[in-house]
């Protein structure tokens, strides 16, 4: 029996709307994925600091209120600083396709977005952790 990926997905900032970063963590566990769910308003020191703790194989961020392109690259840097920079990071929400190649030039992996397919997500976080 192999052991599941763990992932994080994290809130980072002062954006309270979690429907779709909770969809995504149900769809990752229902396809045999540990998650941690860091819940609403974190900091991307938090959201660093849980994944090393919990030694996850990816990141999976969230963000809704327009403030991507300072708080993705902000875990990105946290998990740097704090010895996690093999942890690739995943992100998703209402981000703009002109905001896109910045945020995967500030180390994200991929960028998911309104209508992103479930399955295209899934795979691309099983993706992430098996380059792991």
């Amino acid at each position: 029996m192999s052991t599941p990926y763990r992932v994080l997905i994290g809130k980072p900032g002062l954006d309270g709307h979690d429907r779709g970063a909770k969809f995504i963590a149900r769809a990752l566990r229902d396809e045999g994925f540990e998650v941690i769910y860091t819940g609403i308003r974190r900091t991307a020191a938090e959201i660093a600091a849980t994944a090393i703790q919990e030694d996850v194989d990816v990141v999976g961020l969230s963000s809704l209120s327009g403030a991507h392109l300072r708080l993705f690259p902000e875990v990105v840097k946290e998990l740097k600083d704090r010895g996690g920079a093999d942890i690739p990071v995943l992100g998703g929400g209402v981000i703009p396709d002109e905001d896109k190649e910045q945020l995967l030039a500030a180390g994200l992996r991929a960028i998911f977005t309104p209508g992103t397919p479930a399955a295209t997500i899934i795979q691309s976080f099983r993706d992430a952790c098996k380059q792991q």
